[in-house]
């Protein structure tokens, strides 16, 4: 009866909480941790107490996973430089600072302790960043590094993670052989990664020539993935975390290929409800532990609060001082970068310093900590929790709250350029379907499909002016005359899916665009079926 208590609990504050931020125009995650708080003061709630291993498996696999389906692969390889200087350099760093303040301050943390809670706090969460960006008109330069290095970032931090966590266990850590296990680890997790999504690729296409697929199916399949690419790695030895985040953008750049529009428009809102309920369940089992936590760390509460918030501003200010020489020291080393890449403005690079919000992944990785180390308690896990959290909240709601403000005061926004680009690409796939329907007419002998296809062109033209300003189309009646009209327009929406996804091969369109036409594409093919 108590599990269903707090099932039906947490599903009715899920709802209340979005609703408010809803209201509030808040990002969800914010309204998640804030409400996560709430939670821990509410009495005659059962508190859970979740293997520490089911954590992480089902919370990290799939939201990395899906934030490698929403990675641009293009805008990745363009920032590879800078993605890699903030999700390995800027990663080890704020280990490092975070690591020698905990230690200095606070006897109980050893060494191993102390970079144990320097890897937990270290990454950005790419599924906070994102759900903040929504709102907010970021240059797309800036967006595209932060979601990539938050994308390779927590890879980088789990990975420490472990084997901080070992040295934690053991009492025995060797930089050296780090080192190389560093680099076999995640290696050989891309490569899992990748032969995952190949496999599941090969499976979706063999189901489908069988005609055995469906929307459900291949949705179930995709949900399979992030967890298959973990297990299997994990299985090896290997970085699980690297597998999936592989597996993702391997199978997001292949999936136009092998899966139909229906499919798509499904496992899209499945994977939106996933993400959503994960972050909704990370941040409300924190509110559920956190009175246990805080009785745990009587009478000191007051001091550990100050120690939290002085770790907070440590993963700040440490990002501010990264970004300035993250970005100058490489373009006076070199000529040809000066001139290939110009350094951003310092108002770009203070937007990039202040969009360090930690997330979901810091807290699942900090839940996941096992509550015993050989007879004795895990040393050092509440306080570890505790500070995480105060990382989380400080960076969520400070930062996330005044990110908006920030960009708008030093004017750096770019909506009115990120539309227009836009709806030149959308005209463009547009005029794709119309010179489709302009090489079709010599073969339209009846007057009734001469009729329909002048129509559908009209509409076209009209949708093309719409992104200048235009007009609906009226409905055909007869019954043969639809059909006509979806067989035509069918061909016209292939024809358009051609063009973006001509345009996306030669990393002309960036994949938010591009998913943004195709699931307008999906719709409308759905609506014609």
């Amino acid at each position: 009866m108590s599990q269903a208590l707090v099932l039906i609990t947490f599903l009715a504050v899920i709802v209340v909480l979005t609703v408010l931020a809803r209201r509030l125009h808040i990002p969800y995650p914010i309204a998640f941790v804030i409400g996560g708080i709430a939670l821990a003061f509410m009495r005659h709630i059962p508190r859970p107490n979740p293997e520490p291993e089911l954590i992480i498996l089902l919370v990290i696999p799939p939201l990395l996973f899906g934030a490698a389906w929403a990675t641009d692969w293009f805008d990745l390889k363009r920032n590879a430089r800078p993605i890699t200087l903030y999700a390995v350099g800027l990663v080890l760093v704020t280990m490092a600072a975070v690591a020698a303040v905990v230690h200095f301050t606070i006897p109980v943390f050893t060494w191993p302790l102390a970079f144990l809670l320097g890897a937990i706090v270290s990454p950005p969460d790419a599924v906070a960043a994102e759900t903040i960006f929504e709102g907010i008109a970021i240059p797309h330069r800036i967006a595209a590094i932060i979601t990539g290095e938050c994308l390779v970032n927590d890879a980088t931090a789990l990975v420490l993670y472990r084997f901080a966590l070992a040295a934690a266990i053991t009492g025995a850590f060797s930089l050296a052989r780090a080192s190389v296990a560093f680099v076999i680890v995640a290696g050989g997790g891309t490569l899992v990664g990748v032969a995952v999504a190949f496999l599941l690729e090969a499976v979706l296409r063999y189901i489908t020539r069988r005609g055995f697929a469906d929307a459900v199916i291949v949705s179930v399949v995709f949900l399979l993935a992030p967890f298959g690419a973990y297990l299997l790695a994990e299985e090896l030895h290997v970085s699980g975390v690297l597998a999936a985040v592989a597996a993702g953008i391997l199978l997001s750049r292949r999936s136009s290929g092998f899966i139909d529009s229906d499919s798509r428009v499904l496992a899209s809102s499945v994977w939106r409800l996933l993400i959503f309920v994960l972050n909704a369940f990370a941040f409300l089992l924190i509110g559920l532990e956190l009175p246990a936590i805080l009785a745990a760390l009587v009478p000191h509460v007051r001091d550990y609060v100050f120690y939290g918030l002085l770790l907070s501003a440590t993963v700040i200010l440490v990002r501010l001082a990264w970004v300035f020489p993250a970005a100058y020291i490489p373009r006076l080393l070199s000529r040809r970068l000066r001139e290939r890449d110009p350094v951003a403005s310092w108002q770009q690079l203070v937007v990039l310093g202040w969009s360090g919000m930690r997330g979901i992944i810091s807290l699942a990785i900090a839940l996941a900590l096992p509550y015993t180390l050989g007879d004795q308690a895990f040393p050092g896990r509440d306080l570890i929790i505790f500070f995480t959290f105060c990382v989380v909240f400080v960076t969520l709601v400070f930062q996330g709250l005044t990110l908006g403000p920030l960009i708008e005061w030093l004017g750096v926004t770019e909506t009115s350029q990120g539309s227009k680009r836009e709806s030149n690409l959308r005209i463009r796939a547009l005029e794709a379907g119309v010179a489709r329907l302009r090489e079709e007419e010599e073969r339209r002998t009846s007057p009734l499909e001469r009729e329909v296809a002048d129509r559908i062109l009209d509409e076209y033209a009209q949708r093309i002016n719409l992104l200048r300003g235009g007009e609906a189309n009226p409905q055909a009646d007869d019954a043969k005359e639809i059909r006509v009209d979806r067989t035509l327009q069918k061909e016209a929406l292939a024809a358009e899916r051609h063009a973006i996804a001509e345009m996306r091969r030669a990393g002309e369109i960036p994949d938010e665009i591009y998913r943004s036409i195709e699931y307008d594409l999906d719709l409308a093919t759905l609506r014609l079926s």
